[in-house]
């Protein structure tokens, strides 16, 4: 066999080398879920957030944002407000077992709207636990530019209610994304049991550094702390 004869010969397996060594390199790599207002995520109908292209990037505000005399920085007013900053793209644990519906339209706190979250405790993905993450941009653990400069917020305010009563969160809070591009803080509050009512809650965020936050806002839950599941609901969520 000629020298030439021999290369194209072995074109074929040099290519089928490079794609099993692809696939073994993308196997381990990690798996983003997105928010989309047309995945099952958005609409509650499926279990399982939808797998999609990384948003665009997005850097930090040029503009510095203006707090007090009543002024507000809203995650989430209305459902299609277009004032909500932040998506709830970071499932994690066991993603299995969660359902959210941002336009939820029974008993709003305010608005026609609220969001629901059902953590049916099936331990689907074999954790114990569950959380949803509001990110900037979607999908962002921290590997890319993102989030708002927040300085000048005192707190963060939400409202939040139970189906019935007895409903354990272990920990609301905001920041704690870490990776190449980290939130600059991190402040929670927790466990924090809920009732039938809409209750408001605050995080305060007095002394903490806002300059980078992409976690906007997050909650946790866990199997022990809601042995039969838990279906609650949040409105209203802002930074003041």
């Amino acid at each position: 066999m000629t020298r030439s004869h021999q290369f194209y010969f072995l074109l074929p397996l040099i290519a089928l080398a490079a794609f099993v060594s692809g696939c073994s390199e993308q196997s381990t790599s990690k798996v983003d879920t997105a928010y989309d207002e047309s995945s099952p995520a958005a609409t509650a109908t499926d279990s399982t957030p939808a797998v999609v292209q990384p948003a665009a990037e997005t850097t930090k505000t040029a503009n510095k944002l203006s707090f007090g005399n009543g002024k507000y920085f809203s995650i989430y007013g209305d459902g299609k407000s277009p004032d909500n900053h932040f998506a709830p793209s970071g499932w994690m644990g066991d993603y299995g077992d969660l359902k959210i519906n941002d336009k939820f339209l029974t008993n709003p706190h305010s608005g026609t709207t609220s969001i629901q979250i059902v953590y049916s405790n099936k331990a689907t993905q074999g954790a114990r636990w569950a959380g949803i993450y509001w990110q900037n941009p979607p999908n962002n653990w921290g590997t890319r530019p993102g989030g708002f400069d927040l300085t000048g917020a005192s707190k963060l305010t939400f409202w939040a209610r139970g189906e019935k009563g007895g409903e354990r969160i272990e920990e609301f809070k905001i920041g704690g994304i870490t990776g190449e591009y980290p939130d600059s803080d991190v402040a929670g509050i927790g466990p924090v049991i809920l009732t039938t009512e809409w209750t408001k809650y605050e995080i305060s965020l007095e002394g903490k550094d806002l300059t980078s936050i992409s976690g906007g806002f997050c909650w946790a839950g866990n199997l022990d702390g809601n042995p039969e599941g838990a279906t609650f609901y949040l409105d209203d969520i802002r930074y003041e």
